[in-house]
């Protein structure tokens, strides 16, 4: 989100030290089996031509019917809370631009909701992004009846219940909502504020708790469709978020974890959205300091229980830039900001930063959701201009999701607004004649867009096991733990194992069956644990001198476990038809062996790797137990699908 000069983002880094001061509204915490029950106070619907729950087809996401839904969509700010962190939290004027929120989506004291709506309907939205706080949860304090003016039915309610209000509204409207998790305490974000990773001011545990209740909260809310994990994960004094150093940094890791309980333990219907890392560094010249934004899913992809409900998004503002951390003055560095360079460059840097994760056929492969952008209607800078156009361009070029920053703002307070309401309600914005960006805004809402039913495509899937179990099945985890001891990795549900690395304990999962029918499990499940040959016939000798682990005859391999570097043993299921056939065996011991232009992608750079053929399944894995020898995978069987 854009933010006052006098809180330039991580400026206060430069000098190395600071003292952060952080508030957070004292209360006791909502009960964690709470169920909010859908208000009966709701505005009237609009036709809605999708249905939910949402979920993912390639780069595209789908309604219920597999129809592409385009998120066009916009940020509904307040909840998440607008104090700047100095001065009294009761004067406006210590508020961002001015704007007390009071824990509450902005504009309820001046427009009734359903006016609300009918403003959101008319600039051709159909999703809505809803920060809200940690805090916001756990404060029992009903809003002042100030903050409520336009809407008397909603005075006496604590922040949360006017949260229920909203959703309730908005489902009920036919917008599909977003929950986005902005800040842990209710201050304005985006600096070094308390606020810069999930666990900054509470503990990871709680931020996932918090999930969960919110999850479950709004589970029979229908259009309520995803959960916004953490917005614009970032560095604060002392430290870097990272993807995948498996320590309390590690945003990969929450994600996952957050995620995974979201799915099996409050709503599967939601898809799960993960933002890239906002900045790591100390902007300052010399010293590294950049914006990894989604390189990181690059090399390590995250993998859900559900295949198809992860969405990647990211943030682009034409102040900022690949190694601008968008400050002036203190924190300000040489480098180029967004708006700084030209228009190709600037295509480059959103393909390189974000967009590549859309490309076909790899274990990142995911919609990508640029979950904020923005300018202000008084922006007079050329420069600013033209990125605005330009960026709005490449979205519409690349039939984008997005939403943009803000929506609702008080007029003569906050020109980014797309909608501002004076006092008496009345409304201004980019909807009125005049206004500059208004063309280029209207070009990306109207540009020729994907409709209609989007096409099955294959899905591949990584899994890893740099620092703990990956068993990303449903049905095996219900199974209780298939190896004690071992770290175990397990394809999602309707995926197959088809590729394992040497030595890096990673592997690849797809549901590609070469123009063959669907998932090849049997209906009636059923695992078996493999850590020996025995089932490895006696004149099939696949790999003489290794050892073996060989799935029984009609099985193939979803999972595989490893205790340090040595393979502990391959789980394998049943197939749904009889499986037959003679199969190949594919060394990786000494270099890659992939087909030509393997799909999947490279799913473990800097390690030999081995996969079968898209139309073939994966029936055993060799390795060696030879002294001084790596007793990592050393080969697949890889054997035809019927």
């Amino acid at each position: 989100m854009p933010i006052a000069p006098a809180a330039l983002r991580l400026a206060v880094a430069v000098a190395g030290f600071l003292l952060v001061t952080t508030t957070s509204t004292a209360a006791s915490p909502a009960p964690k089996g709470s169920t909010h029950h859908p208000s009966s106070e709701v505005v009237a619907a609009a036709p809605a031509a999708w249905s939910p729950p949402l979920s993912t087809q390639g780069r595209y996401i789908v309604d219920s019917q597999g129809n592409r839904f385009r998120l066009k969509g916009a940020n509904w700010d307040g909840a998440q809370g607008s104090w700047t962190g100095s001065g009294s939290i009761g004067d406006p004027a210590n508020h961002h631009a001015g704007q007390d929120s009071h824990g509450i989506p902005l504009g309820l004291d001046r427009v009734p909701l359903d006016q609300l709506l009918n403003d959101f309907h008319q600039l051709g939205l159909n999703t809505i992004r809803l920060p809200f706080s940690n805090a916001m949860i756990h404060n029992t304090t009903p809003v002042p009846d100030s903050a409520v003016t336009a809407n008397p039915r909603l005075r006496g309610r604590t922040p949360l219940q006017i949260y229920d209000a909203v959703v309730d509204a908005l489902s009920a409207g036919g917008f599909a909502v977003i929950l986005n998790n902005h800040t842990n305490t209710s201050r304005w974000c985006c600096g070094i504020d308390g606020n810069e990773r999930w666990n900054s001011s509470q503990s990871a545990q709680a931020w996932a708790d918090d999930w969960v209740f919110m999850a479950r909260r709004y589970a029979s809310v229908p259009r309520v469709v995803g959960a916004d994990l953490y917005n614009e994960v970032r560095r604060d004094v002392l430290d870097d978020p990272n993807w995948g150093l498996g320590d309390d940094h590690d945003w990969y890791a929450a994600a996952r974890l957050a995620a995974d309980r979201i799915l099996t333990e409050a709503n599967p219907r939601l898809l799960i959205v993960v933002e890239g890392i906002n900045w790591t560094g100390i902007p300052a010249d010399g010293l590294p300091h950049g914006r990894p934004v989604l390189t990181p899913a690059g090399t390590l992809s995250h993998t859900l229980v559900d295949a198809h409900k992860l969405v990647y998004s990211a943030h682009f503002y034409g102040y900022t830039g690949p190694h601008h951390s968008g400050a002036t003055g203190v924190g300000e560095t040489h480098d180029p900001r967004y708006q700084d360079l030209s228009r190709d460059d600037l295509y480059t840097a959103l393909h390189d930063e974000a967009f590549f994760v859309e490309e076909p056929d790899r274990h990142y492969t995911a919609p990508v959701w640029v979950s904020e952008f923005g300018i202000g209607a008084g922006e007079t800078s050329p420069a600013a201009r033209t990125w605005f156009g330009s960026i709005t361009d490449y979205f519409a070029g690349h039939d984008t999701d997005f939403a943009f920053w803000p929506l609702v703002g008080f007029a003569g307070h906050d020109d980014w607004a797309l909608l501002q309401y004076d006092e008496t309600g009345h409304r201004s914005g980019i909807l009125d004649a005049g206004d500059w960006h208004a063309a280029a805004w209207q070009h990306l809402m109207t540009a020729p867009s994907e409709t209609g039913p989007v096409a099955a495509v294959p899905v591949w899937r990584m899994l890893a096991i740099d620092h703990g179990d990956a068993v990303e099945s449903v049905r095996v985890r219900a199974t209780g733990d298939w190896d004690p001891g071992a770290y175990k990795a397990t394809c999602p549900d309707g995926l197959r194992l088809i590729g394992l690395g040497h030595t890096s304990g990673r592997g690849l999962c797809t549901d590609s069956t070469g123009g063959g029918p669907g998932d090849p499990r049997a209906a009636a499940g059923g695992q078996t644990v493999v850590t020996d040959e025995r089932y490895v016939p006696a004149s099939g000798d696949w790999a003489s001198g290794y050892a073996k682990l060989q799935c029984p005859e009609g099985s193939f391999l979803v999972g595989y476990s490893a205790r340090g570097e040595r393979v502990s043993a391959a789980l394998c299921v049943p197939a749904r038809n009889p499986l037959a056939g003679a199969g190949r065996t594919v060394w990786f011991d000494r270099s890659d062996n992939r087909p030509t232009g393997a799909a999947g992608g490279d799913f473990v750079y800097g390690d030999y790797k081995g996969q079968c053929g898209d139309d073939e399944y994966a029936a055993g894995i060799a390795y060696t137990t030879r002294v001084g020898s790596r007793p990592g995978p050393d080969a697949l069987l890889c054997r035809r699908l019927p």
